[in-house]
């Protein structure tokens, strides 16, 4: 069961493919992203337990050879966070109120995402980390307009805390077409 996520952010696309094999190779991981991603540097998302994680990203760190820009880890991570960061969470089919936090930083979206769903009765939907984004990273999340505006406050502070929210909104009743493309 996975518990603990960690993650890379590497300067170098080829030490960054490096830690990634390092750190899939290491420990009892769940490898959830490996991308190169704007501008020029490279994601490494993983999960599992709380040790296997832990001792993962210090095997990644050394094999990205000094190029970590960003180090991150959460030993007891919601588990909807999970299928939200590779992409495998099963939108409802009628548009509900939709969520949406925009950070600057991938390890605050993913904050962000565990304190939400934590906190409110939401469906996390996405979280798109970097790729295509400037380095930014967005959580998409659903549910009833009171539960969204709730999650989207949660994670909003933590972002705010941070100094790194961009933006956030709350569409209670999002267009169809939208929701379709969003999703």
């Amino acid at each position: 069961m996975k518990k603990a996520i960690g993650m890379l952010e590497i300067r170098s696309i080829v030490r960054g493919i490096r830690a990634a094999d390092s750190m899939a190779k290491a420990a009892d991981v769940e490898l959830l992203t490996a991308d190169s991603i704007c501008p020029g540097k490279f994601l490494a998302v993983i999960g599992g337990s709380v040790g296997a994680v832990d001792s993962a990203l210090a095997v990644g760190e050394a094999a990205a050879e000094g190029e970590v820009v960003d180090r991150f880890f959460l030993a007891n991570c919601h588990e909807a966070v999970f299928p939200a960061i590779t992409g495998s969470v099963e939108p409802p089919q009628e548009p509900s109120a939709l969520g949406l936090v925009e950070t600057f930083s991938v390890a605050t979206a993913i904050r962000a995402a565990d304190a939400a769903a934590k906190a409110t009765p939401v469906q996390l939907l996405d979280l798109r980390l970097a790729r295509g984004m400037g380095g930014k990273a967005m959580l998409i999340l659903c549910g009833d307009v009171g539960a969204v505006q709730m999650a989207v406050d949660v994670a909003g502070k933590v972002a705010s805390d941070e100094g790194l929210l961009a933006a956030a909104d709350v569409l209670a009743a999002p267009d169809p077409a939208l929701w379709e493309r969003l999703l």
